[in-house]
């Protein structure tokens, strides 16, 4: 069912590695395959093997990163799990609109969901890195979820997802799934990955400040938003090209004024 979609699911700084194995055992009861591990406190581990039951192979596999930027550098699309309220608001989907984008868009391009460290969640820079947000309903009176329970509920959409739209692909069915990755096929240029996208905000900040309109040391959250903006929109390759070439000019004219 996923074999031709390319989905990752990506852990960032886990400290239990009991929840590493668990999380492997989640992602292979619903066909997933692709485990990314940003700086695990402790990889590999006897207790991760343990906790996985029959995906070995997910824990022999999985890529181990440095940093999150590196593990999503090549997507095209970014989710991150969310445990509560920022103070700048991102693009929010629930887990069932999760799957479904995910699963439509895991063809065109690599997908990554992003899930966090146990006691802290993901930190407000790499929340920035994603284009979205998703964050799972509980009870308000305990809200905290175990990761890897995090990590099946959220592959559990996914499967639901990739189950309806393969139903509705066999039945020529106009579903929600299959009309968003219709969408998503018609479009006519490939979308920006990860590292393309970072390398655009680097460029943007670095021209803003040469035009004296963004102060780093009050930045007044100016990036931020800019990142929510550009989030919204979901750049593609021509796109980021046409916004650096812009960039590029104003740069050259600035440099020329000063001379």
């Amino acid at each position: 069912m996923f074999s031709d979609r390319r989905i990752r699911i990506i852990l960032v700084n886990t400290s239990h590695p009991g929840n590493i194995g668990a999380s492997a055992r989640a992602m292979k009861n619903m066909g997933l395959s692709e485990l990314v591990l940003v700086q695990p406190e402790e990889f590999p581990s006897g207790v991760a093997v343990g906790r996985a039951a029959s995906a070995l192979d997910l824990l022999e596999n999985a890529r181990v990163v440095a940093t999150l930027s590196e593990a999503v550098a090549d997507c095209g699309l970014i989710i991150g799990t969310s445990a509560r309220s920022r103070s700048l608001p991102w693009p929010m989907l629930s887990p069932a609109q999760c799957g479904e984008k995910a699963v439509a868009e895991s063809r065109k391009h690599p997908v990554a969901l992003v899930f966090g460290r146990e006691d802290s969640g993901l930190n407000n820079e790499e929340l920035q890195l994603c284009h979205y947000h998703t964050q799972i309903p509980t009870n308000p009176g305990y809200s905290s979820l175990n990761l890897a329970a995090a990590v099946l509920l959220i592959s559990y959409e996914l499967h639901q997802a990739a189950l309806a739209m393969d139903a509705a692909t066999n039945n020529a069915a106009t579903g929600a799934a299959a009309t968003a990755a219709e969408s998503e096929a018609n479009w006519d240029v490939e979308r920006a990955s990860g590292e393309q996208v970072e390398h655009f905000f680097a460029h943007l900040e670095r021209a803003l400040i040469a035009i004296d309109f963004h102060d780093p040391q009050n930045p007044r959250q100016l990036m931020q938003r800019l990142r929510r903006l550009f989030s919204r929109v979901r750049l593609d390759t021509m796109e980021i090209n046409i916004l650096r070439g812009i960039l590029t000019h104003i740069e050259k004219h600035r440099q020329q004024s000063d001379d």
